[in-house]
């Protein structure tokens, strides 16, 4: 474990004076050794694939399926004018697709290059629109912090061993699309990414200030996660929850996060 850990350091150092990003508003370096031109394609393609497969039932007419469709046109709006007036426009290249999906999984996701996924067992949890902006602010935040690229990055290093990340690094189309598939659980049943706590911890305050831009209330986010919590209670947790920080950790952080989302709200 310990020759593991200096070899991703290694890896790590090796890079980092020349891959690195900056994450918009929360200003984080990090680790960054594929493009979105390389991850985008991959994660379109997957997407594409994971709605094409006949045990995927996406629901495209009604009111909860508008309902997404709205609720996302809103937020990508509010984030484009984010990055265009910070200065990030020319770094991100989003094509946005919101779809409902039929299960009784608690769960939502954003692909990198905003392909985003919500299913209809979470709904009933989500309650209102502002409860469903929590959500999927959450999850356009891991996208817009580039997290899926930055663990394939992690995997190339840890892989790569110093000397040879170059050459790991490379553009290799078919290994990014095979990372995603993977990251992302496309092929099987449903889709779904485990993200690191510090990785949740930053979408959240992405998710929060991003909802806000788009004229939810932040402060909805306690009650939805309030919600979020009593589903855990007496039972597993739901996998949407299963690699994020305890109920009252998050609940308490986002506490002191609304301040900070509050200065862009504009109802």
């Amino acid at each position: 474990m310990k020759n593991l850990k200096l070899t991703l350091a290694a890896a790590t150092l090796a890079v980092g004076l020349y891959a690195c990003s900056t994450v918009p508003l929360t200003g984080r370096s990090q680790l960054s050794l594929v493009s979105d031109s390389e991850v985008n394609p991959a994660a379109a393609a997957s997407y594409k694939q994971l709605l094409s497969d006949p045990k995927t039932k996406v629901i495209n007419t009604g009111t909860e399926s508008q309902k997404v469709k709205v609720i996302g046109s809103r937020l990508a709006s509010a984030i484009e004018r984010y990055l265009q007036q910070n200065g990030y426009a020319d770094k991100y290249q989003f094509a946005w697709e919101f779809n409902l999906i039929q299960s009784d999984e608690v769960n939502a996701w954003c692909m990198p290059g905003g392909k985003v996924a919500v299913y209809t067992g979470l709904l009933p949890v989500t309650k209102t629109d502002a409860g469903l902006a929590v959500v999927m602010g959450h999850e356009i935040g891991h996208a817009i912090a580039r997290h899926s690229a930055e663990r394939l990055s992690q995997q190339l290093a840890l892989q790569a061993g110093g000397a040879a990340v170059g050459v790991a690094a490379g553009r290799q189309s078919s290994a990014t699309q095979t990372a995603i598939n993977t990251l992302y659980g496309v092929g099987g049943q449903l889709a779904l990414l485990k993200y690191s706590r510090a990785q949740e911890s930053e979408a959240d305050r992405l998710g929060l200030t991003f909802m806000a831009m788009a004229g939810y209330d932040p402060h909805e986010a306690v009650a939805f996660w309030q919600r979020m919590a009593a589903q855990s209670k007496g039972g597993a947790q739901p996998e949407f929850l299963s690699t994020h920080p305890s109920d009252a950790t998050r609940i308490a952080n986002i506490q002191n996060l609304i301040p900070e989302a509050m200065k862009y709200y504009k109802p």
